[in-house]
């Protein structure tokens, strides 16, 4: 049920294409403000937002499993609050129609057909 980490292709180039640059300069400046050092500053920025959003992403899968948790133990309480009501005043009563069941004598029964068999 756990989401999916992300990957990045393009960080993974980065990285690569900085280690083939670094070996022609180390403060190689192309111009126009493309600079090794701030080739690395961009590829960290990125390392840091994957990070960021993989562990939020493990934050979420844990939220999540506590939510549905919570769901579920707020849906027992809530059938065993109803019975408790139905114990105490009957499942005929109003009381138990009042807390949202539904009164026995109010419910239908499916009538069943016979199935005639040929002979």
């Amino acid at each position: 049920m756990a989401r999916r980490k992300r990957n990045s292709r393009t960080l993974g180039k980065a990285e690569l294409r900085l280690a083939s640059v670094k070996s022609i300069s180390q403060t190689l400046d192309v111009g126009e403000g493309l600079t090794v050092k701030g080739y690395i500053e961009k590829i960290e920025r990125m390392r840091q937002s994957l990070e960021a959003y993989n562990t939020t992403l493990s934050t979420i899968d844990i939220l999540l499993t506590q939510l549905l948790e919570n769901e579920e133990d707020l849906a027992d309480y809530s059938e065993k609050f109803l019975r408790g009501i139905a114990y105490k005043f009957g499942s005929n009563s109003h009381e138990y129609q009042m807390a949202g069941g539904t009164r026995k004598s109010d419910r239908k029964r499916t009538a069943r057909q016979s199935v005639v068999l040929p002979k």
